[in-house]
């Protein structure tokens, strides 16, 4: 029988190896799927006490810690819509979202209160009530315990899986963040997807390390949703400090490792790696490029493979993997996974020719619904979407990344969309116009530059208070790293931004061309 949703994948744990360790935190508490089952059930219920009906949404405001997986899943029990946020967003991102979403209920945790509160604070009478995991509620806010029912009510089966399980917000196609409507068949096919693979990316007897965000689709899905499906155990992380993680790898002997590329940077220089990596059989990588170089060093000091993908928010979140190829190829992400189709396309539509470079389409369960709350640009009638990323593919079927049609910046794996940051900049008193592009950063892949013009005001002057106010209102990742003022933009003759000059001064910057 086919599951309805993620959260049954817990039930049949439970039921098959309830004294399995599900999940383990690095500060020490732990779970077994018998417990894990009855705490999602506690909290699909309690949400119905506290006037959470199906289909309104609720904001999860958490680190990777047990109470995240609990309230994720008994969310999509409840048949309720999760909308996981990075809970080091600034006040102002989780106000618009909460507003944009018509969040019924907000549970945050000590890493998240202040920017949760100041939110609250913002929206007044619009603000929704808060519940509080960890640290103490202050006013009208509700502990943790009102969400954990002290007798368990069965939910009805989900009608229809077509029904929004999640709202993960991304930069999409447009200058602001959207939700991405991502529906229970959309996360369990893609669960599924990617346990077809040959050979397994997971195993029943695996340590999965649990150091991405789970508010990130690919910890969420890719990480959470294959633990779930082959009742690994999972060691949840809050936050990436090098080593730190190493010791945790070693201690729990974790044996699958996914990480973000910027994790190689911090461990290659260790001289001892391949002993601390001792328990790791394979380390995934994903949600930004990985040098071919890089790989070729860690994999020649330790002997571990590292097998890469390609994914986006909008297909829950996996599209391929290098473990979907015939051989390891330099700078491949590897071909399409079973049941997803994969194809490229000019610039009228038509297919390419050969392995010249094109524009990324992908078909297949998987894919979201659309951007929230209208499904706009979302798939075609025909099933295919077009990802807005440009490769080429080679004989064998495996796909290289060229570039990106939209102008994101990805930034440690998380999307910055610059007309957001520019929009901000502009309030900047004195700027009259800003650009933002992405530079190459070794360690988070890519960094976020601003160019501003703010005629006759002092350069260093004008770069403090864009700093300044970009940390006041924007989260640290879509924060500018650099700012140059400069007397003006280049631009078309039709008045746009000619960014592509702006990338190439900071390719000739990297390269020592300029200073």
């Amino acid at each position: 029988m086919p599951r309805s949703d993620v959260s049954a994948l817990v039930a049949d744990a439970a039921a098959e190896v309830p004294d399995r360790q599900a999940l383990v935190e690095a500060a020490g508490r732990s779970m077994t799927w018998a417990v894990l089952e009855d705490e999602v059930a506690r909290v699909a219920t309690g949400l119905g006490q506290q006037g959470i009906r199906a289909g309104q949404r609720v904001m999860i405001a958490l680190g990777n810690r047990i109470e995240f997986v609990t309230t994720y899943l008994g969310v999509l029990r409840a048949q309720v819509v999760a909308v996981p946020v990075n809970p080091r967003s600034a006040p102002g991102e989780v106000a618009r979202m909460v507003l944009d979403s018509g969040t019924r209920l907000v549970v945050a945790d000590a890493g998240s209160l202040d920017v949760v509160r100041a939110a609250v604070a913002e929206l007044g009478e619009a603000a929704p009530p808060v519940v509080v995991v960890g640290a103490e509620p202050d006013g009208a806010e509700l502990p943790f315990a009102v969400l954990r029912a002290d007798v368990v009510r069965p939910v009805p089966p989900l009608p229809d899986p077509e029904k929004l399980a999640a709202l993960l917000y991304t930069s999409g196609t447009s200058g602001t963040p959207r939700a991405a409507m991502l529906t229970h068949r959309a996360l369990l096919a893609n669960i599924e997807q990617v346990a077809a693979v040959e050979p397994p990316m997971m195993h029943g007897d695996d340590v999965v390390l649990g150091v991405l965000p789970l508010f990130h689709v690919y910890g969420l899905n890719a990480v959470l949703g294959g633990v779930l499906r082959h009742r690994a155990r999972l060691l949840l992380v809050e936050q990436f400090e090098p080593q730190a993680v190493l010791d945790l790898i070693d201690d729990e002997a974790c044996s699958v490792v996914p990480v973000a590329p910027a994790a190689f940077r911090h461990w290659l220089p260790d001289e001892h790696l391949r002993e601390r990596l001792g328990p790791v059989r394979l380390v995934l990588s994903g949600s930004a490029p990985l040098e071919p170089e890089v790989v070729e060093q860690f994999t020649a000091l330790t002997d571990i493979p590292v097998h890469q993908g390609y994914g986006l928010t909008e297909a829950a979140p996996v599209v391929t993997s290098t473990l979907c190829s015939s051989e390891l190829r330099p700078g491949s992400v590897g071909a399409a996974l079973p049941g997803i189709e994969l194809r490229l396309v000019d610039e009228t539509g038509g297919p390419t020719g050969g392995e010249d470079a094109g524009r990324i389409e992908v078909r297949g369960d998987n894919l979201f619904s659309g951007y929230w709350p209208d499904g706009d640009d979302g798939p075609r009638e025909d099933g295919w979407y077009a990802t807005g990323d440009v490769g080429f593919l080679d004989a064998s079927g495996d796909l290289y990344l060229v570039d990106r049609v939209k102008e994101l910046v990805i930034v440690s794996g998380f999307n910055v969309y610059p007309t957001e940051v520019e929009d901000v900049v502009r309030e900047v008193e004195g700027v009259t116009e800003a650009a933002v592009v992405g530079a190459p950063d070794e360690e988070t892949g890519e960094a976020v530059v601003a160019y501003v013009v703010a005629p006759g005001a002092d350069p260093a002057a004008v770069a403090d208070a864009v700093r300044a106010h970009c940390g006041e209102r924007l989260a640290r990742f879509k924060q500018p790293t650099r700012v140059e003022v400069v007397d003006a933009l280049p631009l078309t003759v039709t008045g746009k931004v000619q960014k592509g000059r702006l990338r190439g001064l900071e390719r000739r910057r990297q390269l020592g061309l300029l200073e």
